[in-house]
């Protein structure tokens, strides 16, 4: 099978992460459909969707609609907190926004972010000039209002990750899935122009008569790549022998950041990159002898996705075995200096990072949540040891060097408990192959193991609702699922489309190492009773999805989704952004906001802090199940992609690219 053609998988990495079956836990710890299955019985669990299986069975296809209306005559005391006309489902070249709302294009791959960047040709790319332009799949978006400190919801700066690149629809006569054709088509230039696509982009924007803009040459524009950005390794790992290779024998510096998906803003207003499918980037083989075979085994390393081994031995696993210890880590950049060293910060652990969403505790410290994106894999939470200085930002800038590493273990009972990835204590010690915290950082996912925290379904962003307290974690899907795995809270084998878990902290302590759980949903269609997906009954036919991965809460504490991997196959729809009530009697009502064009993934969801603009991130446009589309019916290339969004020239290939979406009135965003 082509691994492009499965529904349920968006980037590139996925794809060949789902034909190489590779990153593998083989732990025995519970999964998290263990868990549900015994804290909720199948009445319990079927009741939502079996009700709303019999209203559009007796009803028809406007039965949801109806129920949406007739819930909200009936009142209970809710009201709901969106009030937009819903985007139809569908699929198409372009992309869709609710009626009285904007959404231009802000800035798209290949624009120039440096003074003297040259304009984006694609017939004439090199790695220069890619290094001084906007790179590719744009994923995480955040904002940081100017000046510093001001919380200015018209002017600040965007920092944009960019995690892997399609050279199917990138390159001229390049064509489809080069590493099954071995990179034949592949060069020295064209893996180097890849390398410089990586990273992230910080660019000045700002808001002049209700229209926002790249503030050109702006001091503050910034491009981080894969090629040449240097980076300091600060924290438990830095300077370890693991860490250590032929070009930095100190363990303490490294060239660039890879598969950089999500991420977060910091309180003190730096931005913190997650690295992401990093294995993909590495090549080679690795000796079963050899002694991080165990490590690399566990990761999928190498993944051999790309061919840059084939140019620069740094990413040759046989040639220089220890690099790949050096990605895989959160990045903290400081936006507000370009000059600045990014530090890849060991503390908060080695995996496949989905995002570092943070909240200041009641005590001053600071929780950062994060997801590890694979099926069965943990999720993460880091306390600081230090407080934060709200009038000292020098103070706080090594806070994420020094703090507690904790993995969750979801209990039966609707209880957690946050389990401490520290050297000593438990089993993480010596004699289970733990000798140094340096250890237990560099393979937190075997210290997950060890510990017997809970496999989940593929967790990628964790956020935390500065409103509420409550915790909000996206499991995108589990295509392994088996169907001696299924139990009564998932009735069905290979799950794909996944659910979303909320925690709540004990006593409203994000500190704690304890916590409450429960289900605001399961996705996929509701109107089939097989699926079990929950739902609320009031939610459209055009309102229910499959696949949450991003999300955005804003500053009234309102839940917004962004979905990787529905499909006219799958879910007759595009990717895009539901908003999603989390009270009430309307919780687990959802409706579709925003969707993308086809071939295309949702990321990035921010709003400024006047919640009148939401900045979105589509990538890879054209490129995933366009051979399900019976408009199009086949792989995209260069040459004949599914849509040349959003230029819409021919030419050009598609591109992906930051929407910033404002309402027409030039009001609250879903109000």
């Amino acid at each position: 099978m082509d691994s492009r053609d499965i529904s349920q998988f968006s980037c590139k990495a996925e794809a060949f992460e789902a034909s190489e079956d590779i990153g593998r836990n083989p732990s025995e710890g519970p999964t998290l459909g263990d868990i549900i299955a015994k804290r909720f019985g199948r009445r319990d669990m079927l009741r939502g969707s079996l009700a709303v299986a019999a209203i559009t069975a007796t009803f028809g296809p406007l039965a949801l609609a109806t129920a949406e209306k007739a819930k909200a005559a009936a009142g209970n005391g809710s009201k709901a907190s969106f009030s937009f006309d819903e985007v139809s489902r569908g699929v198409d070249r372009t992309h869709h926004v609710a009626k009285g709302y904007k959404a231009d294009i802000l800035i798209r791959w290949g624009d120039p972010v440096l003074p003297g960047a040259p304009a984006f040709d694609p017939m004439k790319q090199t790695a220069a000039a890619q290094k001084m332009q906007f790179g590719y799949n744009n994923d995480y978006v955040g904002y940081i209002g100017l000046p510093y400190g001001s919380n200015n919801p018209d002017h600040g700066l965007l920092c944009i990750n960019h995690e892997y690149t399609d050279e199917e629809v990138m390159f001229p006569g390049v064509g489809v899935e080069q590493q099954e054709a071995k990179f034949t088509a592949m060069t020295k230039e064209l893996a180097e122009i890849e390398m410089a696509a990586h990273g992230g982009t910080v660019i000045e924007v700002r808001k002049t008569d209700g229209k926002w803009a790249v503030v050109a040459d702006s001091k503050y524009n910034r491009r981080i790549t894969a090629s040449d950005t240097v980076m300091r390794i600060t924290g438990p790992a830095a300077g370890h022998d693991r860490m250590k290779t032929k070009a930095d024998p100190t363990g303490t510096s490294v060239i660039g950041m890879i598969n950089n998906c999500a991420g977060g803003i910091t309180p003190w207003g730096t931005y913190v990159s997650a690295e992401e499918n990093f294995n993909g980037n590495f090549g080679g083989e690795l000796a079963d002898s050899h002694p991080e075979a165990e490590n690399y085994k566990r990761l999928g390393v190498p993944g051999n996705w790309y061919n840059w081994a084939a140019y620069h031995d740094r990413f040759d696993v046989s040639k220089e075995p220890n690099e790949a210890n050096r990605f895989g880590w959160m990045v903290e950049i400081d936006p507000l200096d370009p000059t600045s060293v990014p530090k890849k910060r060991t503390a908060l652990g080695r995996f496949k990072h989905e995002g570092a969403e943070s909240v200041v505790n009641k005590d001053g410290r600071v929780v950062f949540y994060m997801g590890d994106d694979e099926r069965f894999d943990y999720v993460y939470k880091f306390v600081t040891e230090g407080k934060f200085n709200p009038n000292d930002r020098a103070a706080n800038m090594d806070l994420l060097d020094k703090g507690t590493l904790y993995v969750a273990k979801y209990g039966e009972d609707g209880k957690g408990e946050w389990l401490p990835l520290v050297h000593g204590q438990g089993k993480l010690t010596a004699e289970n192959g733990f000798n140094s915290q340096a250890d237990v950082v560099i393979q937190a996912r075997k210290a997950g193991d060890v510990l017997g925290a809970t496999k989940m379904d593929r967790p990628e962003d964790v956020e935390p609702n500065k409103v509420t307290g409550k915790v909000y974690v996206m499991l995108t899907n589990n295509t392994r699922r088996k169907a001696d795995q299924v139990n009564s809270a998932n009735p069905r084998a290979e799950n794909a489309f996944g659910h979303i878990v909320e925690m709540t902290p004990t006593d409203g302590d994000h500190a704690s190492t304890t916590f409450a759980w429960d289900i605001l949903v399961k996705c996929g269609d509701p109107s089939v009773a097989a699926v079990g997906a929950t739902f609320n009954p009031a939610t459209s036919p055009d309102g229910w999805f499959g696949m949450p991965d991003n999300c955005a809460v804003d500053n009234q504490g309102r839940l917004w989704v962004a979905t990787d991997g529905n499909s006219y196959k799958g879910t007759k729809t595009t990717d895009g952004v539901w908003a999603m009530e989390t009270e009430g009697d309307l919780r687990g009502t959802s409706k579709l906001f925003f969707r993308v064009p086809v071939g295309a993934e949702m990321c990035g969801p921010v709003f400024t802090p006047d919640d009148k603009t939401l900045f979105l991130a589509v990538q890879h446009p054209a490129t995933d199940n366009t051979k399900d589309w019976p408009e199009f019916g086949k792989a995209s290339s260069f040459e004949d992609p599914a849509t040349r969004w959003p230029d819409f020239k021919d030419g050009m290939p598609p591109r992906p690219s930051v929407v910033v979406v404002t309402k027409e009135d030039g009001g609250v965003i879903g109000v």
